[in-house]
């Protein structure tokens, strides 16, 4: 059994006798087309984790995102992204044992308040930034990044970055290429047929999108017609509609128009983005 960092556990072979002894599982939290993730219970210490379960049985090139999700989640360790404990495998399942983020979605919590207050919103953009920075560091672009993908956890509520399903390792000689994304947050030169490869500021716009959605309720690209939308997204044209942004700061809105350039390379980084004066008066103590 080789041990990865964070002592993660990699593809260790038994019987599902076996992860019940270690775990008792309970009730499913979520699901997909291949998986569902089920509460388990460690039954030693009592500490909960989520537990995904895989199906291998009709996976085909899915297999190829599992184990892409499992290679980057073995490589980082970060207070804002989600840990992976460890991994079993049976003869037709995976078992993926990650953290348990009690508190829920961020889609869940802008729907039930309706939008952010700024110094809220500044806040956690500010903490999703810094595992950004990280994974960029470490050379890993999410390419999903969403509320759906940002869960909460424990008594403070911390922000967490999950599925790392899309996720990709890139250097400078090995550029991004796959089209992939959600509609709603997914970068134009993703959509650009005539680019040839994409960087990891596709993660600042997605950081936008979640960015004015948490102060005003509702996405800043939107069409029922999915080819529409992306011709919105191509274009870079949005709206700050007066009668929901009136009250909210300059800075705020700056924030976002200097993330939502259609050429990247004029975008801000993550880097620019926390030295950005929306993120640095609603967190004064923190150092970039």
């Amino acid at each position: 059994m080789t041990q990865q960092k964070r002592k993660t556990k990699f593809f260790t072979r038994v019987t599902k006798e076996e992860i019940l002894r270690v775990y008792n599982i309970g009730e499913s939290i979520g699901s997909g087309n291949f998986s569902t993730v089920k509460i388990g219970k460690d039954r030693k210490t009592g500490e909960k984790w989520a537990i995904k379960v895989i199906r291998k049985e009709g996976m085909g090139n899915n297999l190829r995102m599992l184990e892409n999700e499992i290679d980057i989640l073995s490589r980082i360790d970060h207070p804002n992204i989600i840990t992976l404990k460890e991994i079993y495998e049976t003869k037709d399942k995976v078992y993926l044992v990650m953290e348990y983020c009690d508190k829920g979605e961020l889609f869940d919590d802008i729907v039930e308040e309706g939008f952010y207050a700024e110094e809220k919103a500044s806040k956690l953009i500010y903490k999703i930034l810094m595992a950004l920075k990280y994974l960029h560091q470490q050379g890993i672009a999410h390419r999903d990044l969403k509320p759906e993908n940002l869960l909460f956890s424990g008594k403070n509520k911390e922000i967490k970055i999950a599925d790392f399903g899309l996720s990709k390792i890139y250097s400078e000689k090995i550029m991004l290429k796959t089209a992939c994304g959600t509609p709603g947050y997914v970068a134009p030169e993703i959509l650009d047929e005539d680019m040839n490869s994409y960087g990891p500021k596709v993660d600042v716009w997605s950081v936008g999108v979640i960015t004015y959605i948490m102060l005003c309720g509702y996405p800043p690209f939107y069409n029922e017609n999915t080819n529409n939308l992306f011709k919105q997204i191509l274009s870079g044209e949005f709206e700050f509609p007066e009668e929901d942004w009136s009250k909210i700061s300059e800075e705020a809105k700056q924030f976002i128009s200097k993330i939502f350039v259609v050429d990247s390379s004029s975008r801000m980084s993550v880097k620019q983005a926390l030295k950005h004066p929306w993120i640095l008066n609603h967190n004064p103590k923190k150092k970039k």
